[in-house]
């Protein structure tokens, strides 16, 4: 065990969702800052938010099966330790109820994509917006397969964002993976 999974086993539970909904409230802060000066106006914004099944359902959910299903690949394929983030996204994920984690997933999905897609890629471009995404999941930097996989899917979001013009898409892509790889993780976790 290294220190950093030391570390994250000693957190208890309410520091680690206080973390990550706190990380959440600072993106999320700063994307409706960064809105207010990328969007001219609140209709400018709403028009990237637009619910179709087809390019919600089946584009976005079709992505994300893709994204998880490489993921699933991976971790059959590439030793542990190449895709271990020190055992937080575990502890996150670990005795979970599902309706916590529908929860979990959606903030992160809509603070998220707001913040990186919405007003960064809008405002800077792909390159840009996905490669502050992949450093922002700072624990990966030290693990090029999983660095260069967060880069990947972010970059591919930020494709679909400017192939479907639609945040709505994004959001259900990013959702459905978080959720599908917290329902496998939680699965894993207790094995």
């Amino acid at each position: 065990m290294n220190e950093n999974e030391r570390k994250i086993e000693h957190l208890s539970d309410k520091e680690i969702l206080a973390s990550l909904y706190g990380s959440q409230a600072a993106m999320l802060l700063i994307g409706l800052t960064g809105a207010y000066f990328v969007f001219d106006d609140l209709s400018m914004f709403l028009q990237l938010l637009s619910f179709t099944w087809y390019e919600t359902i089946v584009i976005g959910g079709s992505f994300a099966l893709i994204v998880v299903g490489v993921d699933l690949l991976m971790y059959r394929f590439i030793p542990y330790r190449h895709l271990d983030d020190g055992g937080i996204n575990e502890r996150v994920f670990k005795g979970r109820s599902v309706l916590h984690m529908i929860i979990l997933c959606m903030v992160i999905a809509v603070v998220e994509e707001l913040l990186f897609r919405a007003v960064l890629q809008t405002a800077f471009g792909l390159i840009a917006a996905s490669i502050i995404f992949a450093l922002v999941h700072v624990r990966y930097l030290k693990k090029p397969i999983l660095f260069s996989f967060v880069l990947l899917v972010s970059f591919s979001l930020g494709l679909l964002f400017e192939y479907t013009n639609n945040l709505t898409v994004t959001i259900f892509a990013h959702f459905l993976i978080d959720f599908l790889f917290g329902l496998f993780l939680r699965k894993k976790s207790r094995k």
